[in-house]
């Protein structure tokens, strides 16, 4: 059985997700209106990741016999001044998840709680690899400059990326 303070805790990092989902979708809307749509594709996959990791948690707390309390998604940014602030915000946006990860992570070890100090090993990992994502990003847009040719070429990279539900297997 969960504690009580490691579920509020989740619950609290299931709205986080969940608004992390709707902030890249922002900025997913923020890049179609300037018909980047490669780096509207990176956002939207970004969105469908912070979506399944709501629901990684969502399930998580269910499995061990909790209930997960939604609460009201908070307002976010809808516009930015170029390519690079984007990348700078999600950066930024990263660091916090990671530190509301880590700061979960304390908590199930202050709860003696190993099932769950386990299964948020795989978001720690996770959040290594989101900010090293968004570093390289900004740091392709800042040798890009004020290089049309390079942004556009920047934009035809991201629009290959695709979506991977890393969060599948066995609830952890």
């Amino acid at each position: 059985m969960i504690s009580i303070k490691m579920q509020s805790a989740i619950d609290d990092q299931v709205n986080a997700e969940i608004w992390s989902a709707y902030l890249y979708l922002s900025m997913a809307s923020y890049f179609e209106s300037k018909s980047l749509r490669g780096f509207a594709n990176w956002m939207k996959i970004q969105w469908q990741e912070e979506v399944t990791h709501a629901i990684k948690f969502f399930d998580y707390v269910h499995s061990r016999g909790g209930k997960v309390s939604l609460k009201p998604i908070s307002e976010v940014q809808l516009d930015w001044a170029n390519p690079v602030a984007v990348f700078i915000d999600t950066l930024e946006h990263e660091q916090h998840v990671t530190q509301l990860i880590n700061n979960l992570a304390n908590i199930a070890v202050e709860e003696k709680d190993h099932a769950t100090n386990s299964m948020l090993q795989w978001f720690i990992s996770e959040q290594i690899e989101e900010e090293a994502n968004a570093e390289q990003i900004i740091t392709q847009l800042k040798m890009i400059g004020d290089n049309g040719y390079g942004l556009l070429m920047l934009d035809k990279e991201l629009a290959t990326r695709v979506f991977v539900d890393s969060t599948k297997g066995p609830v952890q």
